[in-house]
């Protein structure tokens, strides 16, 4: 008697069906990947060949470096305060306890410095900036604005992409120093205010060990941290279809990406920063 849980002949199984799917995703996000690289190169070489040729979009830029510093300044300094609070209070903690509590100053002030400016930044830029420019382009797109330029002979990339790669470009370092800034201060506040240490100390030890080339890092990363989020949110933006719920899933899509993308990139620059410039007494 036949049973009747047998598959029919030619009845791929479950594993092989896994596997397929795995194989075409990861094909997808190489292929994803492929495409934001060469967006990127291609709108760093656009933006050099519009400057040297006097047709950059100076209007469009500074509209968009207006808007990104009024949608990030204020959340900046409310999360810049908690962080520096909370790095200061942490690692006081730990300082007390193997008494070395003139150190506190380099501890709080290396941490936001080095890591909790640059990634607030870029997690700033990539939640306002990236889903605003996503939803931006994304619009653009399914009301057929993109196809228009391009019938016009006009480019998107020059047009919309690189005004916004440019305005990311100055607003994420000025967003940073002003996130080292109230984060410091606010660690300072606590050490000297709740936590008994004396501001000479303080500044001493923070004077001691924090250096200009840790102030470049952070700025260097806090670019890079806002590159990456231009160049997702433009190629979601731009590669968005299925009407109004294809914008939201590219808005989605970009925000998670860059978030990543920041993550991972932190990670391997803090690891070569740490191999090449170690902390050393300034």
């Amino acid at each position: 008697m036949t049973s009747t849980t047998e598959k029919p002949p030619g009845t791929p199984s479950v594993a092989r069906i896994a596997r397929r799917n795995v194989a075409d995703t990861g094909l997808s996000a190489a292929r994803t990947f492929g495409r934001v690289v060469a967006m990127a190169l291609e709108a760093v070489i656009g933006a050099v060949s519009d400057l040297l040729t006097g047709r950059f979009q100076w209007r469009e830029t500074l509209r968009q470096c207006w808007y990104l510093v009024t949608v990030t300044a204020i959340p900046a300094v409310l999360m810049a305060v908690p962080f520096g609070v909370v790095v200061t209070v942490q690692v006081g903690n730990l300082i007390h306890q193997v008494g070395a509590d003139s150190l506190l100053g380099a501890a709080g002030g290396m941490g936001v410095i080095q890591q909790g400016a640059p990634m607030a930044t870029g997690l700033l830029l990539g939640g306002a900036g990236t889903a605003t420019i996503a939803a931006d382009l994304g619009a653009r797109k399914i009301r057929e604005e993109i196809d228009a330029l391009d019938t016009m002979g006009i480019s998107p990339l020059h047009r919309l992409v690189i005004p916004r790669m440019v305005a990311m470009l100055l607003v994420a370092p000025l967003l940073n120093i002003l996130i080292m800034f109230t984060g410091v201060v606010a660690g300072y506040a606590m050490a000297t205010g709740v936590q008994g240490v004396t501001p000479g100390s303080y500044w001493g030890s923070f004077g001691a060990f924090a250096s200009m080339n840790d102030i470049y890092i952070s700025m260097v990363k806090a670019a890079l941290f806002g590159f990456i989020v231009v160049i997702v949110a433009c190629q979601r933006g731009l590669e968005a279809k299925g009407g109004p719920r294809g914008v939201a899933d590219g808005v989605n899509a970009s925000v998670v990406l860059a978030v990543l993308a920041i993550a991972v990139v932190n990670v391997g620059i803090t690891q070569l920063t740490t191999m090449f410039l170690p902390v050393r007494i300034a």
